[in-house]
């Protein structure tokens, strides 16, 4: 079974097969992106779990593709992967909703990393859904609490949270 599902958006091919074999090689399921071109319409139309995404594409760059996925999924966790280090780039891409900046060249072993820790952490990223009404009871997951019709609150514990966002949040 995969770790995860990861679209890779690289334009350089060898880059692109040395990412795509590292990220299979441990398990993750990977898809790929040449130009980008088709990148907010994988996001959207597959079960990604994360994004790496290059800046410097043909055509149209990272920034604006990354620009589009904030729109359409606030929040799939996105780590930009760049030539493009310069202090103003990297601040760029974390202001414009990146969660990680990796500059290249780079290991496979630290980016793995970095692409497990962003995964550990985007289950507590806020979701697209945070409140459920249905007969008189409401669920509120970002209080974790659940009030009854009578108006009794009930606190929810992470584990419960958890497997509710889990059965709401489609595959």
């Amino acid at each position: 079974m995969a770790r995860g599902s990861v679209l890779v958006v690289e334009d350089d091919s060898a880059i692109r097969r040395g990412l795509v074999d590292a990220l299979s090689f441990a398990g993750y399921s990977v898809t790929e992106s040449r130009d980008g071109s088709d990148a907010v319409q994988l996001a959207l139309e597959m079960p990604i779990d994360l994004v790496l995404l290059d800046v410097m594409l043909p055509g149209v760059d990272g920034f604006a593709i990354l620009k589009q996925l904030r729109q359409a999924k606030p929040t799939l966790p996105v780590i930009m992967v760049t030539a493009r280090g310069a202090e103003d780039d990297r601040v760029h891409g974390l202001r414009g909703g990146a969660d990680d900046y990796v500059v290249k060249p780079f290991s496979a072993k630290e980016l793995l990393a970095r692409v497990e820790a962003v995964l550990r952490r985007s289950p507590e990223r806020p979701d697209d859904v945070n409140t459920l009404r249905a007969d008189g009871v409401t669920i509120d997951l970002q209080r974790r609490e659940v009030v009854l019709a009578d108006g009794t609150r009930r606190e929810l514990s992470e584990r419960e949270t958890s497997i509710l966002r889990r059965l709401l949040i489609p595959v």
